[in-house]
């Protein structure tokens, strides 16, 4: 797996949980943003962000030297 592949994994999981964070920001009550990474199979990780919903993402993890 390139670095390339990753990072564009993993892009999506960033701009979702940028948005959410945003979204709590100019809400004008409080909120709340948690993140759950549970390991899988084939090397890959389910990423679920909590806020209100559930935002379920599959990354690949990096490969370790």
């Amino acid at each position: 797996m390139t670095t390339e592949n990753l990072q564009h994994d993993t892009l999506a999981v960033k701009e979702k949980m940028l948005a959410l964070f945003e979204d709590i920001l100019e809400h004008d009550g409080f909120g709340e943003i948690r993140v759950e990474v549970n390991i899988l199979k084939r090397k890959q990780k389910e990423v679920i962000l909590h806020c209100g919903k559930q935002y379920r993402f599959v990354v690949d993890t990096p490969q370790q030297a």
